[in-house]
């Protein structure tokens, strides 16, 4: 059987197609080999920040203004549902959160205070308005925090352990150990990414050489650099689970969309299972970066 680039060439020779082919000659005469440049996926830094970008918003420009939330409905860029289950709720505004709490690695550290405690709608937890010196920012808010506080962040790296009160922010290998943290950071200078939820905290476990052990509140172990910055204290807002949804309205002004009424058959992945503990996770060298657009060959 003659396959199709054949057949619309006979054709063409006939004279039956001649319009035809001189369109498809071109196209059938490119290398096998032809490279086609394309993206298959955006930049993981970017995600979720689009839809300020789209509004002309700066998000390398700090701001405590509240910033209007457009709502995804749990969709994602290409129109499909990637979290189900949301959609709908009340307008909120974003406030951004400085979860970097960076000190003089010398000498005094950095004194803040505490302007106010206020509720953030983005998030189960309590934030604080903070000013030092020319600057004020937004920063998760601990359990005991109150206005008027004087909190300390210092990045210096003690070989004896210092006595951190709650709310002040040092590098984990300088505490000692036991101490109740949260805003954890992975790698230092990134910023908090564990333990920022409300009621939430980690524990410092035991130091290996230069590296510190925390336990999360899934009870998995962590090993992370002893620079790596955390904050003294638990989460704010503790008795976030505890609030009962009272009713269904309430949930739908949460942004929360009921789930399908269908009977949904249990699988042996529901209950309770006794599981080995999983060993520690070691955070020691940083992923490589997903290049924004990919080279494939036809």
């Amino acid at each position: 059987m003659l396959s199709w680039s054949t057949q619309v060439t006979k054709m063409a020779g006939s004279g039956m197609c001649k319009t035809l082919a001189s369109l498809l000659q071109p196209s059938l005469l490119l290398s096998k080999l032809a490279t086609v440049t394309r993206c298959l996926h955006g930049s993981p830094a970017l995600e979720g920040k689009i839809k300020f970008i789209k509004q002309g918003i700066d998000i390398n420009k700090y701001t405590l203004r509240p910033l209007r939330l457009i709502k995804s409905g749990g969709r994602g860029y290409d129109g499909r549902i990637w979290t189900h289950g949301v959609g709908g709720g009340h307008r909120q505004n974003y406030r951004m959160v400085d979860f970097k709490r960076v000190g003089p690695k010398e000498g005094d550290p950095l004194v803040e205070k505490v302007l106010s405690v206020r509720y953030d709608p983005c998030r189960s937890a309590d934030i604080a308005v903070v000013a030092g010196g020319e600057h004020k920012r937004y920063i998760l808010a601990s359990q005991n925090m109150k206005t008027g506080d004087l909190i300390k962040t210092s990045g210096k790296l003690t070989r004896m352990a210092v006595r951190a009160a709650e709310g002040d922010a040092h590098p984990v290998g300088s505490l000692p150990l036991g101490t109740i943290v949260h805003n954890v950071e992975i790698f230092p200078g990134e910023g908090g990414k564990f333990a920022r939820a409300a009621g939430t905290s980690a524990q410092l476990m035991r130091k290996v050489d230069e590296r510190c052990i925390l336990r999360l509140p899934s009870k998995r172990e962590i090993s992370v650099s002893q620079e790596c910055m955390v904050t003294v204290g638990r989460v704010s807002n503790i008795d976030h689970n505890k609030k009962p949804i009272g009713k269904a309205g309430r949930s739908r002004w949460l942004g929360i969309r009921p789930q399908s009424g269908l009977w949904h058959r249990k699988t042996g992945y529901n209950g309770r299972k006794i599981k080995a503990a999983k060993p520690v996770k070691v955070y020691a060298k940083k992923p490589s970066k997903k290049p924004l657009r990919h080279t494939f060959t036809v």
